[in-house]
């Protein structure tokens, strides 16, 4: 039987693009959810708070209806919490230094062939198999 998980990444790859598409077309502004939950944390997105609420809102929520259809996937995510936090907190972090995140640089900057986008993109996916490396081969706890 032909492995055919490569089209839940590509239906994703397809609605996170589209989402981004309108999201520019209808607000004039990129769609990087970092930004739009930092804006919410940090009191500057206050003017369109209820617009970056419903954003947030979409993200969380999708998932519950489409659970039936999609049950079986697995994501392989290891099961040490530990592991889990620490790896949530270095992407927040890194997500604050690059000033974006995967949606906004990696999807919107580089559909609209942003240097800056272009250039984040390939540092945090270089970084991210280094320290990929590091903690599976090197470390173990992964």
């Amino acid at each position: 039987m032909l492995e055919q998980d490569w089209i839940y990444g590509f239906l994703g790859g397809l609605l996170i693009g589209t989402g981004g598409a309108v999201f520019l077309l209808m607000n004039g502004r990129i769609m990087g959810a970092s930004g739009i939950l930092g804006g919410l944390l940090d009191g500057s997105g206050r003017a369109n708070a209820r617009e970056r609420l419903a954003f947030l809102a979409g993200t969380i929520l999708m998932p519950i209806p489409l659970y039936p259809f999609f049950r079986s996937v697995d994501t392989h995510i290891t099961t040490d919490l530990t592991v889990i936090v620490l790896g949530g907190l270095m992407v927040g972090l890194g997500t604050r230094l690059a000033n974006g995140c995967t949606s906004g640089h990696g999807v919107c900057g580089i559909s609209r062939l942003s240097f800056r986008g272009i250039s984040a993109t390939a540092i945090y996916i270089l970084m991210g198999g280094f320290t990929l490396s590091v903690l599976r081969h090197i470390w173990g706890v992964i």
